[in-house]
């Protein structure tokens, strides 16, 4: 094991001791610090700079049959595994041992093999999740993760059942069949990570399996393609390998403000197996971030092209450069967009259309659109006044840091382009590859058959997309383009950072006043709104709004689930729960008064009558080293749609093929197409056929913005009522039954007694295909479509309450319990959206106590590059989460239900940090909660504590 360790030790010692340039940039990029001298490659991949390494042969035996390859000393097992015994089920994503999404079991023992040099397989006996299931079907881990619904997007599922079911046998043997506690369940899987936060799911999952629920039988689990995913054939973009393909890297940028004088790659295409160099960069080659990308590089693998990187030569301009919002705000502070030109066209950080707005050095706004009754608020919520709550509020940067990378693969050929990439829209992205290289619609198709997580990232058309299409192009064969775990944390996608300065008053007749300024800090990127969130929860209120973009020398952000509200929210919900407690009444009972809003109206009931909130204690109820609190806030999202997307329903004997331009990214798209279909035509699921993730199909909506199940299952019941007319007519022409809508049940066609119900029709039916539109909800919409979406009549409405512990001495805060309320009309499938829940509370938590990206504040080299350093939420770090839909409203929505995956992230900043001042009357204004804030918030309190944390 001398190899693992030294391998892991080079790669760490990478990431803090080389030069600036490759510390910034990472692996798979240029590092041309020094102008006209070529970088040097660093970390894995980088064999063909040093030369040839010994080849050897090796011999294993792999879910019990024989292998042999032969590799190289510097090869890593996971790459023999998914590259040369084709077993993708084990996923490269973090590549240094920390997500566990590459575990195998070698000898019986669970190992991640990211780190594992290829070597060490010599003779050992390995296992697969490929593997795992035996004689008599589904390993009971397996069965248990299906039937609990123990995934989302399914990327770190491999891992995670291979761990589990290394476990339960284990547990089983000593323990016989009883459920193991739950400490015990996340000490055992305490490797793992879930960015899409399925942790409840999978502490269910093993302790059903372990307690022998699931020893036998098929299990009928709730999610449509969750077989796929927990036996490994589920296939992403990252797995696919096509003939001849070539590898594609990107050079980046190791300056954070700086002109491209001259790119010189004659270097690189004179290595043996360089196959094509292209330039990235615009007509002004200006950088503006360190890790921008520059050029890219296709090869016949890997290590090749992370060889002509290092041969590169770039002559660079170097700038002063800004890095924080008061470093930019300063007078005489470095431009990031220098010129009138540059000023039009900057990168947008948020999901809608750029609005206009003025330039005033780095400053750009203020956007007032929101506001309401600005003269009363500036009167009513005057920082001056002695009545006023005024403070500061400030939120950090989120990566989305998505578990399988930005990846594309291109091949494009004949005047036809084909792509696989991992994307939350492929119908869009499609349109947009067609208009960017000149192609017909019909010649470009986009698949993406499983995404390994979005939250907003994979929206668009992005670069590693672009430079696998131009570099296949260019070499006449297919390209593959993946991003490390460095250049995911970097450039993959960043929620802007925030500081919100907030004035909350009472004006006359009791009306709430609020005066905010919002500063967003999306780096080279503009488009941070944050305050209509403010404007959306308290539409009555006196309303002073501006938002304001900084800009700085980072990476450019872009939508994060549900973008800009945790800011809001996290400022707005504090101060409200802040003025309660002045004003002596119930936090939920001030919101009650300022409600106009049914959603919301329902999740305050349920709130004020939960015993977690009704039994609570007073404030600051301990006085030792553990001290426990409650807090609550409440959240509202919008309801968005895309009302001219459709489902295709191909209908015969063999059943029914649904199919739509869509995608499946964990938020269970083809669970809900299966659902409506079977459920209308009464037919069990098997007999439905869902093919979505292509853009070839008919035209379907993106992921995001929580507008997929209401545009995607209102279409699909259209569709299916348009199948049944077609059905009554085979009735009528065939069986002599009479036509017309009186002739026709929820469970078929009937004449006197007689009755075909819907699955006997088709299978004598003929091929029938229909399509179903989304179309308008009952008296429209509140704006027309823009860019094809139509913002609905209603708003949707949550409350979280949460309970927390702090440790005082040592400054952690832990989460014990989480309730959360949703009132979103329609729940398609109650177990999957419990789940999507569970992880936008995990999430929030997440970025409320752990995730901080940091990068030198005097270069912009980002310092957080692993998921070792950039913290995201285990299992271990949450606590219990309980989660209500409450039924009613929405009754004039088509599908009568509203979408939940952002509003369910929305109120846990605030909801946590109301929890932490209720423990400890220290009120938290900037995150996350690490445990170095804590202690100097509660320091600055006043309290002075003995090694024990009791108060002195």
């Amino acid at each position: 094991m001398t190899g693992t360790t030294r391998r892991g030790f080079l790669r760490g010692t990478a990431l803090v001791t080389a030069s600036t340039a490759a510390a910034a940039c990472g692996p798979n990029t240029l590092r041309g610090e020094t102008t006209k001298t070529p970088g040097s490659p660093s970390g894995e991949g980088s064999s063909a700079a040093a030369g040839a390494l010994e080849q050897v042969p090796i011999s294993l035996t792999v879910n019990g049959k024989p292998a042999s390859v032969t590799v190289d000393g510097d090869r890593a097992a996971l790459d023999v595994l998914r590259d040369d015994l084709e077993l993708t089920g084990c996923k490269r994503s973090c590549g240094h041992g920390a997500c566990g999404a590459c575990t195998v079991t070698v000898d019986g023992q669970p190992v991640v093999t990211c780190l594992l040099p290829a070597t060490s397989l010599h003779g050992r006996q390995v296992g697969t999740v490929e593997g795992l299931a035996g004689p008599a079907g589904l390993h009971p881990i397996q069965r248990a993760f299906i039937g609990e619904d123990a995934l989302q997007c399914g990327f770190c599922t491999p891992g995670f059942v291979v761990e589990a079911a290394a476990f339960h046998d284990r547990w089983r043997a000593e323990q016989g069949a009883q459920a193991p506690p739950r400490e015990v369940i996340a000490a055992a899987l305490s490797g793992h990570l879930c960015r899409c936060g399925a942790y409840e799911s999978i502490y269910r999952a093993v302790a059903a399996a372990c307690a022998g629920r699931y020893d036998s039988g098929e299990p009928t689990g709730p999610r449509y393609d969750a077989r796929e995913k927990v036996t490994g054939a589920a296939r992403y973009t990252v797995d696919v390998r096509l003939p001849n393909m070539a590898h594609g890297r990107i050079l980046r940028s190791p300056h954070a403000s700086a002109t491209a004088r001259s790119i010189d790659w004659s270097k690189a295409l004179a290595l043996p197996g360089v196959l094509g160099v292209i330039e990235l960069l615009d007509d002004s080659r200006v950088v503006r971030f360190v890790g921008q990308e520059v050029a890219a590089v296709a090869a016949v693998d890997e290590s090749t092209a992370q060889a002509a990187l290092a041969a590169i030569e770039v002559d660079w301009e170097v700038r002063a450069a800004v890095f924080d919002i008061d470093s930019s705000l300063a007078e005489g502070a470095p431009l990031v967009y220098a010129t009138r030109r540059a000023k039009k066209s900057p990168a947008n950080s948020g999901e809608g259309p750029m609005l206009p707005a003025r330039w005033r050095g780095n400053l750009r706004g203020p956007l007032k659109l929101f506001s309401r009754r600005r003269g009363a608020a500036k009167r009513d919520a005057d920082p001056a006044l002695d009545t006023v709550l005024a403070s500061r509020f400030e939120t950090h940067t989120q990566a989305h840091t998505c578990l399988e990378p930005h990846a594309c693969v291109a091949d494009f050929r004949d005047g036809a382009l084909k792509v696989w990439l991992s994307t939350q829209a492929v119908r869009h992205v499609a349109e947009d590859l067609a208009e960017r290289f000149e192609l017909a619609p019909r010649d470009v198709e986009v698949v993406a058959e499983y995404i390994g997580g979005g939250f907003g990232s994979k929206a668009t058309l992005k670069t590693e997309a672009i430079a696998a299409v131009e570099l296949s192009r260019r070499v006449g064969r297919p390209v593959r383009v993946a991003l490390d775990r460095r250049e995911e944390l970097t450039v993959g996608g960043l929620r802007p950072s925030v500081r919100t300065e907030l004035s909350l008053g009472v004006g006359r007749g009791g009306r709430l006043a609020v005066k905010a300024r919002s500063y967003g800090d999306s780096g080279a990127a503009v488009g941070s709104a944050t305050t209509v969130m403010m404007r959306i929860m308290y539409p009555q209120a006196e309303l002073d709004l501006e938002d304001y973009d900084v800009l700085t020398n980072k990476p450019p952000g872009c939508p994060f689930r549900g973008p800009g509200g945790p800011p809001a929210y996290f400022a707005l919900e504090q101060s409200v729960d802040e003025l309660a407690h002045r004003l002596g009444e119930d936090p939920i009972a001030l919101r009650q008064r300022w409600n106009e809003n049914p959603a919301r109206a329902r999740t305050y009931e349920w709130a004020l009558g939960h015993p977690a909130w009704r039994d609570r204690p007073p404030p600051q109820p301990d006085r030792g080293r553990y001290r426990r609190g409650v807090g609550v806030a409440a959240a509202s999202w919008f309801y968005l749609t895309m009302p001219s997307s459709r489902v295709q329903l191909d209908a015969g004997r063999d059943g029914v093929v649904v199919s739509t331009a869509c995608q499946d990214m964990g938020n269970g798209s083809r669970t809900v197409l299966a659902a409506v279909v079977s459920e209308a035509l009464k037919i069990p699921r098997a007999r439905v056929d869902v093919r979505i993730g292509t853009s070839r199909a008919v035209s379907g909506p993106m992921s995001g913005g929580s507008r997929t199940a209401c545009t995607i299952g209102p279409a699909a019941l259209d569709a299916v009522g348009k199948l049944k007319e077609e059905l009554i007519e085979v009735a009528r022409t065939r069986f002599g039954m009479p036509g017309g809508a009186r002739s026709r049940g929820d469970e078929g066609v009937r004449q006197g007694g007689r009755m075909l119900t819907w699955a006997e029709l088709l299978e004598r039916a003929p091929a029938i295909t229909v399509v179903g539109k989304r179309g308008r909800d009952k008296g429209g919409f509140f704006l027309p479509p823009i860019q094809g979406v139509a913002p609905g009549k209603y708003l949707s409405g949550a409350v979280q309450i949460t309970e927390i512990e702090v440790d005082t001495l040592l400054g952690r805060v832990r989460p014990v319990n989480t309730w959360m309320a949703l009132s979103v009309g329609r729940i398609y499938n109650p177990v999957l959206a419990r789940s999507q829940v569970e992880g936008g509370i995990i999430q929030g938590a997440s970025y409320a106590l752990y995730e901080e990206r940091r990068v030198d504040p005097r270069h912009g080299y980002l310092l957080t590059g692993g998921l070792e350093d950039y913290r995201v939420a285990g299992i271990s770090d949450v606590g219990e989460i309980h989660v209500d839909f409450l039924p009613g409203g929405f009754e004039n929505a088509r599908g009568r239900g509203v979408g939940i995956g952002e509003l369910c992230t929305l109120p846990a900043l605030a909801s946590i940090s109301n929890a932490v001042w209720h423990a400890t009357g220290w009120r938290p204004r900037a995150l996350p909660l690490s445990p170095d804030r804590v202690l100097r918030g509660l320091a600055a309190g006043g309290e002075v504590r003995d090694q024990r944390g009791a108060t002195r």
